[in-house]
């Protein structure tokens, strides 16, 4: 069995030895133009060359959770796209947001900006049940962030496209758009964006959707730039509909040193940051669902080309 390794953004070298010592009996190589035929692919955002030239495949195993550099892709026809289910990233994702969440709703940024300027200051404590926070997108993340801020006591509201249930949490569902998809927003204060990048999804972030928050509104994107119209954001936060934001992802990665985003006062920036992939977990999980794809069995994780999730 032949394994090509094909990542941009990542160093190699410890990937492949971690899938070398995974599969001892297999051929695992760094892949590069003209390379042999392999039987498997690992990749992350591969260009389209790499499957061009690779016509033998029988599975694609992306190292993220996120697919849609892929879907931007021409793939082989019938080959499956398994994409990680975790990977130990939700954990990571559930503190980062109850992180921003909390520090909005406690005021610390704006304690902050008093402690820098040595100034002792008092700010009346607010309620929880005026802060309904919102999650779009309940998948292995969402679930994680919405079971996690539930358990501080905010309300929590999630929506995504088909029925959930979660203890704890307001479950909406429908299209983007639809009557649930508006309530859920209405519902909601605190908007975290954690779902994936689709053609019905680019921009659902928007002058629009982002009106129809709770006065004095707070997003968090966590999930991919595009989500997210970033002139749109802006306008709400300075005609005084949103508070701010705490974004992590952005249209362009690193955010251009010209872009608004740097220095307004109401915006938190961070480096896409938010969860990251565990090697050794990511190795493991891609390990266990190559051996099912090869025993023929079915395995957790194949992306809908039609959805690109």
């Amino acid at each position: 069995m032949r394994i090509s390794f094909c990542c941009t953004d990542t160093k190699p070298q410890p990937w492949v030895d971690g899938l070398n010592a995974a599969f001892p009996d297999a051929q695992v190589s760094l892949w590069s133009a003209g390379a042999e035929l392999a039987d498997y692919a690992v990749v992350w955002s591969p260009p389209q060359q790499f499957f061009d030239e690779q016509t033998r495949l029988k599975g694609i195993f992306n190292i993220g959770a996120g697919v849609d550099a892929l879907m931007k892709l021409r793939l082989p026809a019938d080959v499956p796209v398994v994409r990680l289910d975790d990977a130990g990233m939700s954990v990571q994702m559930a503190e980062f947001v109850c992180h921003a969440v909390i520090r909005h709703f406690r005021e610390l940024d704006g304690y902050e900006a008093d402690v820098a300027e040595g100034k002792w200051s008092y700010r009346k404590p607010r309620l929880r049940t005026d802060f309904p926070i919102g999650v779009m997108g309940l998948g292995v993340l969402g679930e994680r962030v919405s079971r996690a801020l539930a358990q501080f006591d905010f309300p929590v509201n999630g929506w995504s496209r088909s029925p959930k249930t979660i203890e704890g949490v307001q479950c909406f569902a429908g299209e983007v758009g639809g009557q649930g998809f508006q309530d859920f927003l209405a519902a909601s204060r605190i908007l975290v964006c954690l779902l994936p990048l689709t053609p019905d999804t680019q921009g659902i972030m928007n002058l629009d959707t982002l009106s129809r928050l709770r006065p004095g509104g707070y997003v968090i994107n966590v999930a991919r730039g595009s989500h997210l119209v970033d002139g749109d954001l802006i306008t709400l936060i300075d005609n005084g509909h949103l508070a701010g934001a705490t974004l992590d992802v952005f249209h362009t990665e690193p955010l251009p040193a010209d872009h608004p985003f740097w220095n307004h006062p109401k915006i938190t920036v961070t480096p896409h940051t938010s969860a990251r992939t565990l090697r050794e977990e990511s190795i493991a999980q891609i390990a266990g669902k190559l051996r099912a794809v090869e025993r023929g069995e079915q395995v957790a994780g194949i992306v809908d080309p039609l959805r690109g999730y």
